[in-house]
């Protein structure tokens, strides 16, 4: 599948590059680094269960969604849920549950490499770094800071770090960290974990393995679908972040005298791309349209929307790239294709009020998701333009789409895989549940829990996660079916 995946993801990198190659971003602040600056590309990718962001704009923690930016001093915190921070080259950082990051330092040097600084303050931060294509791409740099420490992170190197009181534990899962002490340095190599004392300088203790947690799964496969299109950051085009997304939930078509068009899958002649969303105030830059579907970054931040008769809505890349300030999306104020209305959302006229709302949602009409429908089936339905569907798991989706579309709904088999919790009865507390994966077909293993035990896994595993060698199957599943009219067969 994820060969399948790659091979789509090159053929829409093809039609994406020609368009711009040229990084833009509406504020552009200096720094004191010689021709560096803060335009960054940095977003909320995934947010499950009860995640907090502090956007430093006076208002202290709000409720966070995807695909909200994420901007220098901005501070991150999970209680019983779970969160991952996409970077340009497709790095990414994840945190599991209780858990509290803050971002000192996000900018670009003059050559166009970002330097990145992540304070973990407390609890399980991951941190996947891709290695970029040599001589074609600058060398980023990545900071991860916890107490008094401060380690440079290499590219293509992946750590777990779990602060435990004034102890820290790093456990590396790929690559190599050097670490500078009072002894000199210390190289921590692959599948071994090293344990700091958070306040000093000292040596840490190296031990030879890295023990499994509930949610190196979900780490593992995140990083996997990121590390996929990693090396289409080397041509250093924004359209390469973001493409595992628009490969994955959609596809462009030939819309016949409108040309070419990207369309999400799961979306009728009658879905708008504005319908359902946010605005994010920032000051210095205003509002920023907040979209909520898993794709939905490239397609708010370039090119344009426009409608297409008997077809619908679709994105066409082109001009350049736009950052926090990305209302010039819904601009023109008619369809470049047919020359009818765009019904964009109406932008508030004024910064919010001191206690008013800086987070403001717009939902125009419902909005659709799917969703799982049972223990043993994942119902996808029309018009959610992939909303509630898992990264990655379920497959092809084309062939779901077209049924959902045609149908109302579509409906498939799947099976649930939770991770290893160590105790005796495998039950899950409700933040590990959240590590809990959905996949489509018949599980490869008849071992069953109790139901009890299952439910508790069961519960929020609409995004997606994976299976690994410390995960366990749970269920059996069901044949393939299909509703119609947008029921759903329990």
């Amino acid at each position: 599948m994820r060969t399948s995946h790659l091979s789509k993801a090159i053929t829409l990198f093809s039609l994406l590059v020609p368009a711009s190659a040229v990084l833009a971003q509406a504020n552009d602040v200096t720094t004191t680094n010689p021709g560096g600056s803060k335009v960054r590309i940095v977003r909320l990718s995934q947010v499950k269960g009860a995640v907090e962001i502090d956007r430093s704009i006076g208002r202290g923690f709000e409720p966070a969604i995807a695909n909200l930016p994420i901007v220098e001093q901005n501070q991150l915190r999970t209680g019983v849920g779970i969160a991952e921070i996409e970077f340009e080259d497709n790095s990414s950082l994840r945190l599991a549950p209780n858990s509290s990051v803050e971002f000192p330092s996000l900018e670009r040097d003059s050559s166009g490499a970002t330097i990145s600084s992540v304070h973990v303050i407390k609890g399980t931060a991951y941190i996947s770094l891709l290695k970029p294509q040599s001589g074609k791409a600058p060398a980023n740099q990545f900071a991860l800071i916890f107490g008094a420490r401060k380690l440079n992170l290499d590219p293509a190197t992946h750590v777990r770090l779990e602060l435990q009181g004034t102890k820290a534990k790093l456990a590396v899962l790929d690559g190599a960290v050097h670490v500078a002490d009072a002894n000199g340095q210390t190289t921590i190599p692959k599948k071994k974990t090293a344990t700091f004392e958070v306040f000093d300088q000292g040596e840490p203790v190296v031990a030879k393995d890295v023990e499994s947690t509930p949610f190196d799964s979900w780490d593992h496969t995140a990083a996997s679908y990121h590390s996929n299109v990693g090396a289409f950051s080397a041509f250093n085009s924004p359209y390469s972040y973001g493409l595992s997304d628009m490969s994955y939930y959609g596809s462009f078509m030939n819309a016949g005298g409108c040309g070419s068009m990207w369309r999400p899958y799961f979306a009728s002649a009658a879905w708008e791309p504005y319908s359902n969303g946010s605005w994010a105030w920032y000051p210095g830059a205003g509002y920023s349209w907040v979209s909520p579907y898993p794709w939905a970054w490239t397609p708010y931040h370039s090119g344009s929307w426009g409608y297409c008769d008997n077809v619908g809505w679709g994105w066409m890349p082109g001009g350049g790239w736009n950052g926090l300030n990305n209302v010039a999306g819904l601009a023109p104020a008619q369809s470049t294709l047919t020359g009818g209305p765009i019904r964009a959302p109406h932008m508030p006229v004024q910064p919010p009020l001191p206690r008013g709302a800086s987070l403001i949602p717009v939902n125009t009409k419902p909005i659709a998701a799917s969703e799982i429908a049972s223990p043993t089936s994942f119902v996808f339905r029309k018009d959610s333009a992939g909303l509630g569907v898992p990264r990655e798991t379920l497959g092809h989706l084309n062939k779901f789409s077209n049924e959902s579309i045609s149908r109302g709904s579509a409906t498939t088999s799947v099976y649930t895989s939770v991770p290893q919790t160590g105790r005796a009865d495998g039950r899950l507390t409700m933040s590990q549940s959240l590590a809990t994966s959905v996949h489509r077909g018949y599980a490869p293993s008849t071992s069953t829990t109790s139901r009890d035990s299952y439910s508790s896994s069961f519960s929020g595993s609409s995004s997606g996660g994976g299976s690994s060698s410390n995960t366990r199957v749970t269920s059996t599943s069901t044949t393939s079916t299909a509703s119609s009219g947008g029921g759903v067969k329990r």
